[in-house]
């Protein structure tokens, strides 16, 4: 009998076999010949299911995204769902580990990171990668600016805190650790990042209103 061939497994399949090879090798090596052979795949397989090299490859960034949007998830709904309200103490963990969700703190986390910066790095000559890039911009922007918000509601950080500016500022330091995670592991380490991180929410949360921009 014929073997059954579900066409989003299989489409799944070749997403994974892109982020293998942009992960070891990098974007540029990523043809439809390699992805097929990476895949165990014959080429015309791959062509069944994408029209072209840049539909895999928005697939497999598409893949990538909903990864760390599941996983980042679980860890917002605690936090962000009114129904299951959390201690001041459980809060501040509850952000910590949210947050930490966008650092390369792990294996798994750097390998995210690592492919991440690949496809935003070669978005800026590939128009057609920039939609998925800026929208994984915005959603962690959007993401950020909740869970500030949350915690000027509940009396977490001071009330007159410039969401707008504290967004971006926060946005800066986690794109900035990640980036020099990544690029030079040896420099900032898991914990040192983590402790910045947590360094820069306790500053937060002890802020008060001066009327100016906290200095």
């Amino acid at each position: 009998m014929p073997k059954v061939v579900i066409p989003e497994t299989r489409r799944q399949d070749v997403a994974r076999a892109v982020l293998r090879i942009v992960g070891r090798d990098g974007l540029e090596h990523a043809s439809l010949r390699n992805i097929a052979d990476e895949a165990g795949l014959a080429i015309g397989s791959v062509r069944h299911y994408f029209d072209s090299q840049a539909e895999v490859v928005i697939f497999a960034m598409e893949e990538l995204c909903g990864r760390i949007g599941e996983r980042i998830h679980g860890h917002a709904e605690r936090l962000l769902n009114p129904a299951a309200p959390c201690t001041r103490p459980d809060r501040r963990a509850a952000v910590e580990a949210l947050l930490a969700e966008l650092l390369p703190l792990d294996a798994a986390r750097r390998e995210e990171a690592v492919l991440w910066l690949a496809f935003t790095t070669a978005a800026r000559t590939r128009p057609e990668l920039r939609p998925g890039t800026a929208l994984l911009h915005e959603s962690t922007r959007r993401l950020i600016a909740r869970v500030l918000e949350e915690a000027r509601r509940v009396g977490g950080v001071p009330g007159d805190l410039d969401l707008g500016l504290e967004t971006e500022r926060l946005a800066a330091l986690l794109d900035g650790l990640a980036l020099g995670m990544v690029l030079h592991p040896d420099g900032v380490d898991p914990r040192a990042a983590l402790l910045i991180l947590r360094r820069h929410l306790r500053d937060l949360a002890e802020r008060r209103s001066d009327g100016g921009d906290g200095t």
